[in-house]
């Protein structure tokens, strides 16, 4: 397991952009796959975006695709979420993931470590 923080979260208006980082802890955070998850108010989590290890291979949620982009720097043993021409529906709680065994696994939901989230909200 790996520890996971994030931050960047904030209230932004709508067609604005966000940056958000997870800072990991971890003597192998290198090999974890990392990713992205999100909460609406009274729903579960949902998929955003997925990045392996290599950095080489992201999947990406439709509702995301084209606006939000993920990016990691295993020096630092952190990933990032830039987040551009947000939209109301984009509030939600972001939460930060991490699976050993791949992007497969994380995306499905089942991540070896979850970071405590991040609030996110667009105004209109």
């Amino acid at each position: 397991q790996v520890q996971l923080v994030e931050s960047g979260g904030g209230l932004v208006q709508a067609g604005g952009s966000l940056r958000l980082s997870c800072a990991a802890s971890g003597r192998t955070f290198s090999r974890y796959a990392m990713g992205w998850f999100r909460q609406f108010p009274g729903k579960e989590r949902e998929f955003v975006v997925a990045m392996n290890w290599r950095g080489d291979s992201t999947d990406y949620a439709d509702s995301v695709k084209g606006r939000f982009t993920i990016s990691r720097d295993n020096a630092q043993n952190t990933v990032y979420l830039q987040m551009n021409n947000l939209k109301p529906e984009d509030t939600a709680v972001y939460y930060c993931a991490a699976d050993y065994r791949g992007t497969g696994y994380l995306q499905r939901g089942a991540s070896d470590s979850w970071g405590k989230g991040t609030l996110v909200t667009v105004s209109s």
